[in-house]
């Protein structure tokens, strides 16, 4: 190499030095760059973006996001992952790569909300229909879907009211009616039960819950095992430029080792609580799959080996929801905030009613809890002070 003749200015760009080879840790390394750098023009030509066996541009993966790609694809039991800056992002990016003016998708009664949102918004501007089915009736959902039907997307559980569907008989549906099937995966963790498992053919997993664990990241995943779909997601996630950054996969890649010892201390609190609640006389009822008597319980018990922390609880509507509300905000380690999955216990009240278009919807006051990692005596007490507060 020629040297510089200016060190402090080329020179410190150009630097001869390269540290030797050979260095390994258990962190995977970070690797951040926009450019990356080939090693002549005949590699720059040969090498594509749409291959994972070579780099190309930052935004087109770093070996750090690579690393991150697999784990999450072998964490839901599938062959193709592709990352996106958030779980939002994740069910926009399969609803473009997948959805073409004159398409019809479906969505569950109990769908997470801002899908909806994204629904009466930027699908309808599309061209693209779209009608929601009730979860827990596979035939009816059958029924409903036409040759128009492309993409129907499941949750488990539903969004805030947590029932629990029986997946199998809904991909069956699903796949019987020459659509796919997309789920939406992040209460399982890819711990509770894999999503492949169950016949689906795109899993979304918003990476901001339980992969990351500190509430301190926002980060999705869209894993196949087709890959003809693969390639269609990826192709929407170029010339979208929907990338992540290495520090954020970081963050991931350090959590996942602990995931399921994290979600297996979330499940076991969250139980011991939701029980508890429920002998409480002013709940009327506790939404947890794992509970006797919740929606949908013998499906989650059919389908899974666990569950996430993550519960409602239902008080009488002839409580105001002012007294419902003076029983969070007298909640002193659950925080008020959205999300779940992270170390501090959360609480947020929802108008239930409200949020159901199809289906049947709880009756009552809702307030929804994520359990975090505190321990289960100090959230018990602090469930009990706030329900005197408020209730007496």
């Amino acid at each position: 190499m020629t040297h510089p003749t200016d060190p402090v200015t080329t020179g410190l760009i150009h630097h001869p030095y390269h540290p030797p080879a050979g260095f390994d840790a258990v962190p995977p390394a970070v690797f951040k760059a926009s450019t990356v750098i080939f090693r002549d023009t005949q590699a720059l030509r040969q090498r594509s973006w749409k291959s994972r066996d070579g780099y190309t541009y930052g935004l087109h993966g770093t070996p750090t996001t690579f690393t991150l790609e697999e784990r999450i694809a072998t964490l839901e039991g599938g062959r193709h992952c592709v990352l996106v800056p958030s779980g939002l992002a994740g069910i926009t990016l399969v609803n473009l790569a997948l959805l073409r003016r004159g398409d019809e998708v479906l969505l569950p009664h109990n769908v997470y909300g801002p899908s909806r949102e994204q629904a009466r918004t930027l699908l309808d501007a599309m061209g693209v229909g779209w009608r929601e089915y009730d979860a827990m009736d596979a035939a009816a959902l059958a029924a409903m879907i036409t040759p128009a039907t492309r993409l129907v997307w499941l949750e488990a559980p539903g969004s805030v009211s947590m029932e629990f569907p029986d997946l199998r008989a809904l991909v069956q549906a699903v796949h019987a009616g020459g659509a796919l099937a997309a789920l939406d995966s992040t209460w399982a963790g890819g711990v509770a039960f894999r999503p492949f498992d169950m016949g689906i053919d795109i899993s979304m997993h918003a990476l901001t819950k339980y992969p990351s664990g500190g509430a301190d990241v926002l980060m999705g995943a869209i894993v196949t095992q087709d890959e003809e779909l693969a390639h269609r997601v990826l192709q929407m996630h170029s010339v979208t430029g929907t990338g992540v950054s290495a520090n954020d996969a970081e963050f991931i890649l350090r959590s996942l080792p602990t995931l399921r010892v994290r979600y297996e201390a979330h499940d076991s609190v969250a139980r011991d609580l939701a029980l508890w609640l429920q002998q409480q006389s002013v709940v009327t009822q506790v939404l947890h799959p794992a509970l006797p008597g919740s929606p949908g319980h013998a499906h989650w018990r059919a389908h899974c080996t666990a569950a996430a922390g993550l519960f409602s609880v239902m008080f009488d509507e002839r409580h105001p929801q002012d007294q419902v509300d003076r029983f969070v905000d007298a909640l002193r380690l659950f925080k008020i905030g959205y999300s779940w999955g992270g170390p501090v216990s959360l609480a947020v009240p929802y108008d239930i009613q409200a949020m159901r278009t199809a289906g049947a919807s709880p009756q009552g006051r809702l307030v929804r809890l994520s359990i975090g990692l505190e321990a289960l005596e100090d959230l018990r007490a602090d469930l009990a002070q706030a329900l005197k507060v408020a209730f007496g």
